[in-house]
């Protein structure tokens, strides 16, 4: 499955209300990041950083919801999800190339 496929797939299931999209799906956004870094921090915690296949499941599912967020999010801004995947990876490859991968900025 390619992104825009499932960018269209994933649409099919939105509950939210219009008038409220992009603030619905930022927030979504950003409380599943934060739910895959509460897995993680536990496995630091109580498993000593050790990832058992039970935590691979939990975290995949936690990161199943940030890339339904950012579908969701590409469809309210009217971008196409695999337009955003292309121009990120010319970017990191034009920033590798340039030799500029590290430091701070968007723009460098």
């Amino acid at each position: 499955m390619d992104f825009n496929e499932y960018q269209s797939k994933a649409i099919t299931t939105k509950l939210y209300k219009k008038e409220t999209a992009l603030f619905y799906v930022t927030l979504g956004l950003t409380g599943e990041a934060g739910e895959v870094a509460e897995k993680i921090k536990k496995i630091i915690r109580d498993d000593d950083g050790i990832v058992s296949e039970q935590k691979k499941v939990e975290v995949a599912k936690e990161l199943g919801d940030v890339l339904w967020y950012l579908a969701a999010l590409c469809d309210e801004l009217g971008l196409q999800f695999e337009d955003v995947a292309a121009q990120n990876i010319e970017k990191l490859r034009s920033r590798k190339d340039r030799q500029v991968l590290a430091g701070s900025g968007g723009n460098r």
